[in-house]
């Protein structure tokens, strides 16, 4: 009985995922197709029906939101057997397990999640450490080259003895001082959750014997974003009974700048020789033509495993394509279609969504929804947790678990301003750089030295309220620790003292806090963690918190966000903009066949989240860094099959033909343009295009936006490009 309704409504390839228990299987999953509803059934049918021990399951997703929707799946068929399944994302499990053993690698159990500002903060310690200034030397991108490590599983010690050049050297040095302080501030940052769960496993056998005796069945979904540490992470549980379960698609592989690795997937079959193979190719989100317009994108990369999505619903609207005049034209086209279809289908705004490649492209969206007074919200702007008085809160409760947190002291000495200013906290450094232990070790005893004998009294006022917090908060609720924080430290009194809107709009924020740290005390799915304190648990769960966790999707605002970003919704209405070369595809990805792959498959990404309608645009003019450049359609345009394709606007006939083998761009001629004034360009200027990079323009020929260049570039040799077409930049 139980088995025929866990199979109740599924297709014939979802019915054969499920019941396919045994020994490693690849779902190769396409968009839209049923993947959660198969996992969960899975997963039913495991405990269910095969009589596995809800225990003897870790099911893993990359978002904590997407955990408790599969979470709440299971528990309506299961019932209070799916409280002992590990449901859960990569880097909540590996805090959990890293809270029960990372002792074995000789770290404390009370270490602190670094997110990204306190990571920053590090780097720029290190750079100081090391005498370099982040004018000179970009923290930002010192931190990216060392999550390019982590994310490969490289340790310092193997950055540094794979260096071929000063400039690398330098970066693996400062890598060994990143390490070196974060253990210093008793702190892992993300990459470390992963990193150390791998280091522990391989490390002592013992400790990964315990978790393989455990699980006996992993299922992981989202294969396709898995980084080299995930995957032997995952390679490491599945070693002896293999009955690995991994969902995905190499089609929505879009996350190698974060370290996913598409051959993961790809090279799955290789990898277990005796995995079976599910292809899910039936769609429940779009119509035919979106399906087959994605389809025909995707269908040009090489690096892929081959599937057709289809759908049973009859009809479709073809995929719109707008060639606007400019950019402005391309917001109020985009913004009137909102507006119509609200008006005209009965569609609510909410059903509507704008994508584009990159964060900067919002503004002009954002002024044409204002002029009509029309709700928005900007996805994946700044998230709840990274608003400043969050963080000031949340930075009291770390100091308080764990002492040795500097960044945590650093957010939190001064606010509100209590007389330790930024010298005082200087001076406390060079003490634990020289003399060992804590910031906060070495604050106390800047105190107690002569130099400091004028901030002293503040020092000690401030440390004492530490202490005192420290005693009352143990053992207390997360809400009611955060409460006492912010009444002790004088924090709610100084906002209250303020006043005025902005303070009014942070203490509205706090209270948010407090509701959500009620909200984990009535629903903590982390009860047993070893006995560990909530509020130590609640940070936790903080730390972890994605953008698209904190997003709540409203009926009565148009949702704008970057396609990256648009991974795993859904809209009935999609606009997809700025379809042009050097924005998407991306400029900087387009210079390999490996970027250029994944630019389409973000393509594929952001067509495939349109239910009923969508459209593209693309922009003749548009402004960017400062001046007005002209733009070509982008080559995913022309991917799109002819026949599930309407093209619209003033240079809809426009189709930009295969460039010949010595570089020329050629484009049809019936793809008019509006002249942009007389004028030309004229040999040894230096030039930029958006693929072929830096170059110097060698010859010219005619004039005015006609004009032919013949231009020597560094990278891309000597290419003949037409001006009014090439989109280059001075200098």
């Amino acid at each position: 009985m139980l088995a025929d309704s866990i199979l109740e409504g599924l297709n014939p390839e979802q019915c054969a995922a499920v019941q396919c228990t045994e020994g490693p299987l690849l779902v190769l999953a396409g968009a839209g197709s049923g993947k959660t509803r198969v996992l969960t059934q899975r997963i039913a049918w495991l405990v269910g029906v095969c009589g596995i021990a809800p225990e003897s399951i870790l099911a893993v997703t990359f978002t904590n939101k997407a955990a408790g929707e599969m979470r709440e799946r299971v528990a309506k068929i299961l019932g209070e057997e799916a409280r002992a399944i590990w449901l859960t994302t990569f880097h909540s499990a590996c805090v959990r397990i890293l809270r029960r053993d990372i002792g074995h690698l000789g770290f404390s159990r009370g270490f602190v999640i670094y997110d990204d500002s306190d990571t920053l903060g590090v780097i720029k310690d290190a750079l100081s450490r090391h005498g370099l200034s982040p004018k000179t030397t970009d923290p930002r991108r010192l931190r990216y080259q060392i999550d390019q490590w982590k994310n490969a599983g490289v340790s310092p010690r193997e950055a540094l003895a794979g260096a071929l050049d000063f400039e690398a050297q330098s970066s693996a040095e400062l890598y060994v001082t990143y390490q070196r302080l974060l253990a210093e501030a008793s702190a892992l940052d993300f990459n470390d959750l992963l990193l150390r769960t791998v280091d522990l496993f391989e490390g002592f056998p013992q400790v990964l014997d315990h978790y393989r005796r455990r699980w006996q069945y992993l299922l992981i979904d989202e294969y396709q974003d898995t980084n080299r540490v995930q995957y032997d992470l995952i390679k490491l549980l599945a070693g002896e009974h293999g009955n690995l379960c991994v969902v995905g698609d190499p089609d929505q592989s879009i996350y190698a700048w974060r370290g996913a690795d598409v051959r993961n997937i790809l090279d799955f079959e290789r990898d277990h020789p005796d995995s079976k193979v599910v292809t899910l190719e039936r769609n429940y989100r779009s119509t035919q033509p979106i399906l087959d317009g994605a389809s025909g994108v995707v269908a040009n990369n090489v690096a892929r495993l081959r599937k057709q999505l289809f759908t049973d619903r009859e009809g479709g609207e073809k995929i719109c394509i707008y060639h606007a005049e400019d950019d402005r034209d391309e917001a109020a086209y985009v913004v009137r279609g909102i507006l119509s279809r609200v008006r005209e289908q009965g569609l609510a705004l909410g059903d509507c969504a704008i994508f584009y490649r990159t964060n900067a492209q919002s503004r002009l969206f954002e002024e044409e929804l204002l002029k009509y007074d029309v709700p928005y919200v900007v996805v994946g702007g700044v998230r709840f947790y990274d608003r400043a008085e969050v963080k000031d809160a949340l930075g009291y409760l770390r100091l308080i678990v764990n002492p040795a947190d500097a960044a945590a002291l650093r957010r939190v000495v001064n606010k509100p301003a209590r007389g330790i200013g930024k010298t005082t906290l200087q001076r406390a450094e060079a003490l634990a750089r020289e003399g060992g232990g804590s910031l906060l070790e070495a604050l106390a005893r800047y105190a107690e030295s002569e130099v400091g004998a004028r901030a002293a009294p503040k020092i000690r006022k401030f440390l004492a309220m530490l202490e005192r917090l420290r005693a009352e908060v143990q053992g207390d609720a997360p809400a009611r620790a955060i409460g006492r924080a912010l009444d002790e430290s004088g924090y709610l009194a100084a906002l209250e003292k303020v006043g005025g809107p902005e303070a009014e709009a942070r203490m509205e924020n706090l209270r948010e806090l407090l509701a959500a740290a009620e909200d984990f005390a009535s629903a903590n799915a982390e009860v047993g963690d070893d006995g560990r304190p909530a509020v130590e648990i609640f940070l936790d769960q903080v730390a972890l918190v994605s953008d698209l966790d904190s997003y709540d999707r409203h009926g009565d605002e148009v949702s704008m966000m970057t396609v990256h970003t648009a991974k795993g919704l859904e809209y009935p209405c999609v606009f997809l903009a700025g379809m042009e070369e050097g924005i998407f595809p991306h400029a900087s990805s387009s210079r390999d066949e490996a970027g250029l792959e994944e630019e389409r498959r973000l393509c594929y990404v952001g067509m495939t989240r349109a239910m009923q309608e969508l459209t593209i645009s693309s922009a003749a003019e548009r402004v960017r860094f400062g001046s007005r450049s002209y733009g070509v359609p982008s080559r995913f345009i022309e991917e799109i099959p002819a026949e599930v394709s309407a093209h619209i606007g003033a240079k809809a006939r426009g189709s930009r033909a295969a460039s010949p083998a010595d570089g020329t761009l050629r484009y049809d001629a019936s793809y008019s343009q509006e002249e942009p004034g007389e004028g030309g360009i004229s040999p040894g200027l230096r030039v930029r295009h958006p693929i072929f990079g830096p170059g110097v323009v060698v010859s010219s020929s005619g004039s005015g936006p006609s004009q032919k260049l013949k231009v020597e570039f560094e990278r891309a040799g000597m290419k003949t490009l037409v001006l009014k077409y090439a989109n280059l930049e001075l200098g």
